[in-house]
């Protein structure tokens, strides 16, 4: 809410009527369809079940501000685009986002904010990432037959003296560098780690721990790993073929493999002279790297175009056709880029904090807020226009919208906008949350 000022800023008139702004219309706020992520989280209990999980060991008595409030601020705040605390020493006295937290009184500070942040730890991180798989498990009403894990990670780029920054050669830049695990359009884990860390360097515990509680829950799903060729280590794949998880991995090239691909290689060269055009082909063979204790199958995508050779090596268990598995489940894993993509517009990067610890929850709090945004998208985007929209999309269509706020003992009532576009589209998302 903005604070009354009377002095006001004169622009050139229209039609012989002056046109002045003055700071002084009261209780507005630019984030009225904030209430969609509200309606979308006590749906989905999605904050409560962290806050429980996160527990606080905080002094009741002393503490104005509960774990779930300051949790909803944070997150709310992030799927809003407010990634830096200080934003809040204002937006705590907005009534709007008062509304969504559940509270009528003034909202936790910027410094509220920051020691809640540097109080997490270790226990914090594992407890988040447990409540996202099980929001995971509890999203289906009938056992899956089939779950793909995409594996892959990010860096992020640090600009001071966090703890656990490195330099990344391959990025030219200090960065991080954390893993995610999706499964499909779900975020399932965020996991912080330095980059002088090797890519694939505690994926096998992930992956065998996802594995486990997904067999807990339903025993007969299939399992499948899916992963670039920075996750390609023969102590993953051996663990793969023992636990019967099925993968298909990306294996860089070598010498061996080159040799063993030019019958398909020199098959795409040939068409592409004969064509002129950009060609491909596609070949399999049985092949196993000295660290590898048994031999496996090997696709190959030999392209061959303007810029010359282009070939592509995918190591897999799945039986099928090899163009078939590159093109239609390989390729498939350019999802979780997209996904990783929307993580940065919910600020996951910003881990401008010194404490690895507070970096890491904040990477969780970015999860969260794309978490509830997946959750609002399938609970009630079905039929409008933004059944695929990205969170700045969203942000600018849905999310910021002026209205004027008035609160009295019986209600609070929004009055937006007249003239706002996405009327229909909002009378219909927000029906699917309506109690009455």
């Amino acid at each position: 809410m903005t604070k009354c000022n009377n002095s006001r800023i004169r622009f050139p008139g229209i039609q012989h009527k002056r046109v002045e702004i003055a700071f002084d219309g009261g209780s507005v706020t630019s984030d009225g369809g904030g209430i969609l992520l509200r309606e979308a989280d006590r749906r989905q209990g999605l904050l409560k079940r962290v806050a429980h999980a996160l527990g606080d060991g905080r002094q009741s008595g002393k503490c104005e501000h509960t774990a779930l409030h300051v949790l909803r601020q944070r997150v709310f705040g992030l799927a809003l685009g407010y990634e830096d605390l200080v934003d809040h020493d204002s937006l705590r006295h907005d009534p709007a986002f008062q509304t969504f937290v559940g509270r009528e009184s003034p909202l936790a500070s910027s410094s509220t904010l920051s020691r809640f942040e540097n109080a997490q730890g270790r226990r914090t991180a594992v407890a988040i990432n447990t409540a996202l798989v099980e929001h995971f498990v509890a999203s289906f009403k009938k056992p899956p037959k089939e779950l793909v894990l995409d594996f892959d990670t990010k860096a992020s780029v640090v600009h001071g003296k966090q703890e656990g920054r490195f330099f990344h050669g391959h990025y030219d830049e200090y960065c991080m560098l954390p893993l995610y695990v999706f499964c499909g359009r779900h975020l399932l884990v965020a996991y912080f780690r330095p980059s002088d860390w090797d890519n694939a360097l505690h994926s096998g515990s992930v992956l065998k721990l996802l594995v486990r509680r997904f067999r807990q829950a339903w025993p007969d799903v299939r399992v499948v790993f899916r992963a670039d060729s920075g996750f390609c280590r023969p102590w993953l794949l051996s663990w793969c073929d023992r636990n019967d998880v099925e993968y298909i991995v990306g294996l860089a090239k070598n010498p061996v493999l080159l040799r063993l691909g030019a019958k398909a290689m020199e098959k795409a060269r040939r068409r592409y002279l004969r064509d002129d055009k950009k060609s491909r082909a596609f070949d399999h063979f049985r092949y196993a790297a000295r660290t590898w204790k048994r031999s496996r199958r090997v696709i190959i995508r030999a392209e061959h175009g303007s810029q010359g050779a282009n070939p592509r090596f995918v190591v897999t268990s799945l039986r099928g056709r090899g163009k078939t598995l590159y093109e239609d489940v390989y390729c498939a894993r350019g999802e979780a880029e997209n996904r990783i993509k929307e993580q940065v517009a919910l600020f996951c990067d910003r881990i401008s904090a010194h404490r690895w610890w507070a970096n890491q929850f904040r990477i969780l709090l970015s999860a969260l807020a794309y978490t509830l945004i997946e959750g609002l998208r399938s609970i009630a985007f079905h039929g409008t226009s933004f059944p695929q929209a990205q969170p700045e999309t969203l942000r600018c269509k849905l999310f910021k919208i002026g209205a004027v706020i008035t609160r009295n003992t019986r209600r609070v009532v929004f009055h937006m906008s007249s003239s706002y576009p996405w009327q229909r589209d909002f009378r219909r998302i927000a029906a699917a949350f309506s109690t009455a």
